[in-house]
Parts: structure tokens; C-alpha cells; sequence
């Protein structure tokens, strides 16, 4: 539907992508160097998640995030904005969560209308293939979300990532 955004493959960085894949979902998609073990670990675990998941072009500061990542937990992450005196909380609960290769969690900040995310994540060849589904509960929905400016963070977001994974790897 639409060929979406892409980071810049001439600087020697993986290539993100999104794109409108139908009148409600959004599909973002990046190949990570490294194993999906450790990059669904840094997608579960707080303490590596607050590491990456803030683009820092944004402003935004990760205050707290807290999860309980199993089928029928909750999230909840707090940010701060230095233009905003009160922060934005987002919340839900994780639907599905299948080690290694699958999360989908709900967005229940914004009531009934969230987003449900879906999150695979395929071994190729020693990388892992990631792609996040964002399904809306209407094309507004979907319309809203993308001008608020709240899904164009994604390439930055996987460049943080891919930076945490590479200092994880080193380690293992």
C-alpha cells in the first residue's frame, strides 16, 4: 500500500522499514546482527529495554518501565519530555509471548481504540529478522498514531538496538 520509510542503507546501517499494510496496520521491519536469543532478551528484559527503546533525537527520557513479560502480564513504561510538565505513561498486557520468537501486547493507554503489537522475531543467518506488526482499531486510528509522530522513531529505535546488541554479544 505504501513503500513507507527507510533509514539509509548508504551510511552502513541496516535498512528499517515501515509501511501501510493495510487501512489499520503498520509492519516495521529490520534485520538485527544478532542472535534472536539475545534480541528478544533485550525486547523482555527492563533493564535492557530501557537501554534502547527512547529515540534520544526525541528528547524523550525512559523514567521507568516495568513488565512482567508473560502470557497474561502488564507493562507499563513511563517517559518525560522537557517540553511536557507531566509524563506519558503506556500501558497493557502481553497476550502472547513465546521465547525467542513471538511477543503481541496490547496499547491500552489509548482505551478501547489501542493498538495491539505483534513482534516476530526469525533467525537468518546468525541475525534475527524483526518485524512489528501494529494492528489500529481504525484507519483514524492508524492516522492519528502516525501524526502524532509516535511511529516515526522507529529506524532510530533499531539503531539504538543494534548498538545494545552489539555490546550484549560481546559479552556472551
Amino acid at each position: 500500500m505504501d513503500a513507507g520509510r527507510q533509514s539509509d542503507p548508504a551510511k552502513g546501517k541496516a535498512r528499517t522499514t515501515v509501511e501501510r499494510t493495510s487501512e489499520r496496520e503498520l509492519v516495521i521491519t529490520r534485520t538485527v546482527d544478532g542472535p534472536p536469543r539475545i534480541v528478544f532478551e533485550a525486547w523482555t528484559r527492563p533493564e535492557l529495554f530501557q537501554r534502547w527503546w527512547a529515540p534520544k533525537s526525541f528528547g524523550l527520557s525512559l523514567i521507568s518501565y516495568e513488565a512482567d513479560v508473560r502470557s497474561g502480564g502488564a507493562y507499563r513504561l513511563v517517559m518525560g519530555h522537557p517540553s511536557s510538565e507531566q509524563p506519558m505513561a503506556f500501558f497493557g498486557r502481553y497476550i502472547e509471548v513465546t521465547p525467542h520468537s513471538r511477543l503481541v501486547w496490547t496499547n491500552d493507554e489509548a482505551g478501547e481504540g489501542g493498538a495491539v503489537t505483534t513482534v516476530t522475531f526469525e533467525e537468518e543467518d546468525g541475525a534475527t529478522r524483526v518485524v512489528v506488526h501494529e494492528l489500529y482499531s481504525s484507519e483514524e486510528a492508524r492516522d492519528e498514531a502516525m501524526a502524532s509522530g509516535s511511529t516515526s522513531g522507529w529506524g532510530e529505535q533499531f539503531e539504538q538496538l543494534d548498538d545494545l546488541i552489539v555490546s550484549l554479544d560481546a559479552k556472551v
